[in-house]
């Protein structure tokens, strides 16, 4: 029996040292945020390339999917004809299809028409600039392609907010089964510091921490906070803030019933407040949130009240809210009703606590 004939085949790409940890993952989850020009795309589309003409599984179907098909040919298309060149057997343009010479394809889909890939089954996928796929795409759609073949997945992109790439992100972060790397432009070494500086001149701060820093924080342009929440994350201020049983506890309220009720509750340490739990509920009822207080292991010294819970109502009696609170939780000497001040004057005085 002769011995299987092997193909020798080197492809125009050489990897940025950058993304050298990204190609040599092991995990088959993984998640790549990278600053804007740092090369994502290229490298991704070469990983595909790498893993297609590596396929030890006859007929091996791997998929670039970008948020609009348009975007994916844009983006991609002339890069995977360029890169898999030298081992490529056929090229569909209609259906944005390449086959290698080992049989296996790669192909091209936009998240705007997900159910394209309806009835497809991957061994490979990369999701691009994933916070613009709807969110339902990955679970409804996607996820399911991967499960015969046991496929594998990577998540890529640039932060814009806390959305469903964030999630990725926090979840790669957090678990031994996936591959995280973030590429800011301050430490991947791509763009010259002659560039970086002509961008921070030229932009906003919170669009060059976005695009080129890779924050979060600092995604969604016009933010309330989105400056003060930056700073303390790049401060260490974000995290688990343990409870001092030798200090009193304060709590804010903003009462709803529709909408959330939410529950800051906070210390006071030499100047500096200390955000220590929280509690949100819709739906609750006066004796539901006070039993929510009372269970805390805490020593309340106030609580502070909006200026609607003085109201009182014919459906509790006559009685306000904080009045039914007092009732519940030691007295009325333990409340305070706050200053209605407005819309822009909250804001504001958000702004001034948050640097504390």
């Amino acid at each position: 029996m002769s011995a299987p004939r092997v193909q020798t085949v080197k492809l125009p790409y050489a990897p940025r040292r950058a993304f050298l940890p990204f190609h040599r993952r092991t995990q088959r989850w993984a998640c790549l945020v990278a600053h804007r020009r740092a090369g994502k795309t290229v490298a991704a589309v070469n990983d595909l390339i790498r893993a297609a003409i590596t396929a030890q599984r006859p007929h091996a179907h791997y998929a670039y999917v970008a948020p609009y098909r348009s975007q994916a040919k844009s983006v991609a298309w002339d890069y995977l004809k360029r890169f898999a060149a030298p081992a490529t057997a056929g090229v569909n343009e209609a259906e944005l299809l390449l086959t290698t010479r080992n049989g296996s394809k790669i192909q091209l889909f936009g998240a705007d028409n997900a159910d394209a890939m309806r009835g497809l089954g991957f061994d490979g996928v990369y999701l691009d600039e994933y916070g613009d796929f709807r969110p339902s795409v990955w679970g409804n759609v996607i996820r399911p392609t991967l499960s015969d073949k046991q496929g594998w997945a990577v998540i890529g992109g640039t932060p814009k907010g806390r959305n469903q790439f964030y999630e990725a992100f926090d979840a790669a972060q957090r678990s031994p089964d996936w591959f995280c790397l973030r590429l800011p432009a301050s430490a991947s070494g791509i763009l010259p510091p002659t560039e970086l500086h002509a961008l921070r001149a030229q932009l906003t701060q919170d669009q060059y921490d976005q695009e080129y820093e890779c924050s979060f924080e600092a995604a969604i342009l016009g933010a309330f906070y989105g400056v003060e929440m930056r700073e303390a994350s790049d401060a260490g201020r974000i995290g688990r803030v343990p409870h001092d049983p030798d200090r009193p506890v304060f709590t804010a309220w903003d009462i709803g019933y529709r909408d959330d009720t939410a529950i800051w509750f906070y210390q006071v340490a030499g100047g500096e407040v200390h955000l220590i739990d929280y509690h949100a509920s819709s739906g609750s009822t006066v004796a539901d949130l006070a039993e929510v207080v009372a269970g805390k292991p805490f020593r309340y010294a106030r609580h502070h009240l909006p200026h609607d819970a003085r109201a009182k109502t014919l459906a509790s009696g006559g009685r306000s809210v904080v009045e039914q609170l007092a009732a519940l939780l030691g007295g009325i000497g333990k409340f305070q009703i706050v200053a209605d001040l407005g819309v822009q004057d909250g804001i504001q005085a958000a702004r001034l606590v948050l640097p504390r």
